[in-house]
């Protein structure tokens, strides 16, 4: 009898989930929700962003800024250390906020590091939101995300970010005083601001294509009405609105393992640092 070798991935190993040593963890690290993704399993998490050094909870994620990167950490170990192969080192892909990116992929670089991964990768939160709504990243794109305390908005051309603008309010700021139609007069106000700077037709082309809506203002009926009707042009709601960070962190992840230069399986992989 002749044996049938095992399907091997691209890179030479085993694909999701056979890998025993080779596993993978998306994260998208809200100031309200932390989301994790795991390779083989798909997704696992939506919990609220909080952590319990005591007898109180600390959210250590505050409008898009790590404010409590042990906090962080601490939460991570809690939520994902009892779920990953015991010897393995994992592929870690985070979602990023666009604006002060820097400092969060610094803070987050170090909160992720009690997973003992073996890679850190960073994407914009937008460009995982155009991944994760299957657009076509080689035109211009203009991505809003609406979070639960920042808003961003981004102009996307061939995958890159080109201009980012941001509101620290959200979904979470919604009452008596903030309301569904403040947000949208923000949102309005940064694509207006893009508009009048950009000096070629990127902005005004991304939006005539449809401007792509994500984050739980996504599923607020008024707002997509109003941005609709203020912008003059389509809002295309990405599908599960909430999770599209998460979930196009994990196209990224499934992207990376697949590389013939990704190595993970090798049992002398190491952590960054």
């Amino acid at each position: 009898m002749t044996a049938v070798p095992r399907r091997l991935a691209p890179s030479g190993h085993r694909p999701w989930p056979r890998c025993r040593r080779c596993s993978g963890i998306a994260l998208d690290l809200g100031s309200a929700r932390t989301r994790a993704w795991i390779a083989g399993r798909g997704m696992i998490l939506d919990v609220p962003t909080v952590t319990f050094p005591g007898a109180g909870a600390i959210h250590p994620i505050r409008r898009g800024t790590i404010v409590d990167t042990p906090g962080t950490a601490r939460m991570l170990e809690r939520l994902l250390g009892g779920r990953l192969p015991r010897f393995g080192r994992p592929l870690v892909v985070v979602a990023a906020p666009v604006l002060d990116g820097v400092a969060f992929r610094e803070e987050a670089l170090a909160a992720v590091r009690v997973l003992r991964p073996r890679t850190v990768l960073t994407l914009p939160g937008a460009r995982a939101i155009a991944l994760a709504a299957g657009a076509d990243l080689f035109r211009p794109l203009l991505v809003v995300d609406i979070g639960a305390q920042v808003t961003e908005a981004v102009l996307l051309s061939d995958g890159a970010v080109l201009d980012a603008r941001r509101t620290d309010l959200g979904t979470g700021d919604l009452d008596g005083t903030t309301t569904a139609d403040r947000i949208t007069g923000a949102v309005v106000d940064m694509v207006a601001a893009m508009l009048r700077q950009d000096r070629t037709s990127l902005t005004l082309d991304a939006l005539q294509g449809g401007l792509l809506l994500a984050g739980g203002g996504a599923l607020r009926p008024e707002i997509v009405h109003h941005l609709t009707g203020r912008l003059h042009a389509p809002v295309r709601v990405v599908p599960a609105p909430h999770t599209a960070a998460v979930r196009g962190a994990a196209g990224l992840l499934e992207s990376a393992h697949a590389h013939p230069a990704f190595d993970g399986c090798r049992p002398d992989s190491h952590a960054p640092g």
